[in-house]
């Protein structure tokens, strides 16, 4: 199956057993890196997440693994 990069995309994900929740931002080839670096940047500062992985396709397609700790909150009354 052949991926295509059209478009660029954010998908959240949530994984219960290792509590992070994960963002994967797809950019397609047409948009610049400068771009694609701001936008990872703005994830990083203002939603507190880390870059866990970064894939670069052959196409020109890149995909970014963001992900960042689930706070858990517990009840006081």
């Amino acid at each position: 199956m052949k991926e295509q990069f059209l478009t660029s995309s954010v998908q959240r994900e949530r994984d219960y057993l290792r509590q992070y929740e994960y963002l994967v931002l797809t950019v397609s080839p047409v948009d610049s890196l400068p771009e694609a670096r701001r936008r990872l940047v703005e994830h990083s500062e203002y939603g507190k997440w880390e870059l866990e992985r970064s894939k670069l396709y052959v196409g020109g397609g890149r995909r970014f693994w963001l992900r960042r700790r689930v706070m858990q909150v517990q009840r006081t009354v």
